[in-house]
């Protein structure tokens, strides 16, 4: 592991920069997540969530609900539930249909198994010890009952890896520049099950592969642009290898039509 990527995975779980800037309000998740909307195929994640909870009656624990496209989904489609949403930040859950509270993933502040089922979509790879949180997780949960994890795979969104790097050394001044910071890689879709297999021992994986495919710019830019709040960790003059991003990209497209993303994600359904 370089030291470049000790930084970053560091920064990835600083609670500081999580709650303060990175989350601090859903604009930075929200550009991240607005780019599946140009996705093939289309998954209804939230829709999924429900399914997999069809037979679950109770509290369900929505940890690091972020700006609540779950927790909001869970209270329409199944009002008998008690849903519960948490974050580490307080100004990404405004919005977030209430019961909510702000609560550390490493510290919920529940009993022993009092939830029938708990989520840790795409925040796992947010915590400093992993391991030790998915076993806080499992605490919480009533033998018997679920946990639903999701994250992207190592995989995922090479091109854009390929993008920043480009971009990173058209600005440097060098044939290839530093990663781009990786959210999801501490706690990859190839990585996850390891991790989950040290509370759990019924682990189901469901990959979700696709592709997007953009005739604009602006969506990819501002997915980009999200990082932000891990700029001083990118080794690069950020904003400026953001618009050099932007003018790659739309070269590309003018070029070639469209610019060409592949996505691999995925859900890991778990049971004590």
């Amino acid at each position: 592991m370089t030291s470049n990527t000790a930084r970053q995975d560091a920064a990835v779980a600083d609670k500081s920069i999580l709650a303060n800037s990175a989350y601090a309000d859903e604009r930075h998740l929200a550009a991240r997540q607005s780019i599946y909307r140009w996705q093939q195929p289309q998954y209804d994640l939230p829709g999924m969530v429900v399914e997999e909870l069809a037979g679950t009656n109770g509290v369900v624990l929505d940890v690091g609900c972020g700006n609540g496209k779950f927790v909001n989904r869970l209270h329409r489609d199944r009002p008998d539930l008690q849903v519960v949403g948490m974050d580490i930040s307080a100004g990404i859950l405004a919005d977030v249909e209430k019961p909510v509270l702000v609560a550390d993933a490493q510290a919920l502040p529940f009993a022993d198994s009092s939830a029938d089922a708990v989520l840790a979509l795409h925040m796992l790879y947010h915590v400093s010890d992993i391991e030790a949180t998915v076993k806080e997780l499992a605490r919480v949960v009533r033998p018997g009952s679920v946990l639903i994890a999701s994250t992207n795979s190592d995989a995922d969104k090479k091109e854009l890896d390929q993008l920043w790097a480009r971009a990173a050394g058209d600005v440097l001044g060098i044939p290839e520049g530093p990663a781009r910071v990786s959210l999801s890689s501490r706690f990859s879709l190839e990585k996850a099950p390891s991790y989950l297999r040290t509370a759990f021992e019924d682990i189901g994986v469901r990959e979700l592969p696709g592709t997007i495919e953009m005739t604009d710019p602006a969506p990819i830019v501002a997915h980009l642009a999200s990082y932000e709040a891990w700029a001083d960790q990118s080794g690069v003059p950020f904003h400026r290898t953001v618009s050099r991003a932007a003018e790659i990209v739309a070269a590309t497209i003018a070029t070639e039509g469209s610019f060409k993303i592949t996505c691999l994600g995925g859900f890991l359904v778990c049971r004590l």
